[in-house]
């Protein structure tokens, strides 16, 4: 599922990410899981809220790469447009 993250419209970090969701923007949800859980708890909080599956990513380098960005990423969603 990460390879839709080079394509699709999309956010990323928590911030943009925890804002999406709360705004129903957001189809689909990645989390980096070895980013720092007090980081990406407002993310996950968010989404079990609003009723979201949240797709684990391995690393944050392996999402920020996804995400077709030279830095590491906690978390990134897929919006809609």
């Amino acid at each position: 599922m990460l390879p839709q993250l080079a394509t699709a419209p999309k956010v990323v970090g928590v911030k943009q990410t925890r804002r999406a969701v709360q705004t129903g923007a957001a189809v689909t949800v990645f989390v980096a899981r070895d980013a720092e859980k007090r980081a990406v708890s407002p993310v996950l909080d968010a989404c079990e809220q609003a009723g979201l599956t949240v797709v684990w990513a391995e690393t944050m380098a392996e999402l920020g790469t996804a995400c077709g960005i030279e830095v590491s990423a906690a978390a990134a969603a897929i919006v809609n447009e």
